[in-house]
């Protein structure tokens, strides 16, 4: 890749033509108490399941866990940022939330072009969230990439 190629790509994302059926990229991310109150602040969900220990360890996970939104995020920060990156525009998104994330663990979102529907230059993406070889969140979300001049 070229350095005005990689310069474009970092400021506007890949342009449709350029995606590829089974392209993919990833990012990854240990969750922290920090991260933990930082998004219970933000989306206001203050569920103690999160956030009290106590209250926590009495349920079914035996301790706090993270937000299954705040490791789904992470998909959006690879789309907006990796693949396609910058200008593409969410559509819609499908999440099945399979396993908990307690604070430590890291959770690694990756995201792999399923289908190209060239007519509306949309992709639909497989959307993956794990923690080591188990997958926390599994789902599927589409993408619309806009033309480029």
């Amino acid at each position: 890749m070229s350095d005005n190629t990689r310069n474009f790509n970092e400021l506007y994302g890949y342009r449709f033509e350029e995606l590829s059926v089974g392209q993919s990229a990833s990012l990854s991310r240990t969750v922290s108490e920090a991260d933990i109150l930082l998004f219970s602040g933000v989306s206001g969900d203050t569920n103690p399941v999160h956030l009290d220990e106590e209250f926590a360890a009495s349920t079914m996970f035996g301790g706090r866990i993270a937000h299954g939104m705040l490791s789904a995020g992470l998909i959006s920060a690879v789309f907006g940022m990796r693949l396609p990156g910058p200008g593409c525009i969410y559509l819609s998104q499908s999440l099945k939330f399979k396993a908990p994330v307690k604070i430590g663990q890291t959770v690694v979102a990756r995201v792999t072009v399923k289908e190209l529907k060239v007519e509306k230059r949309r992709v639909v993406f497989s959307t993956v969230c794990s923690c080591g070889d188990t997958v926390v969140i599994d789902g599927e979300a589409e993408l619309l990439i806009p033309a480029r001049g």
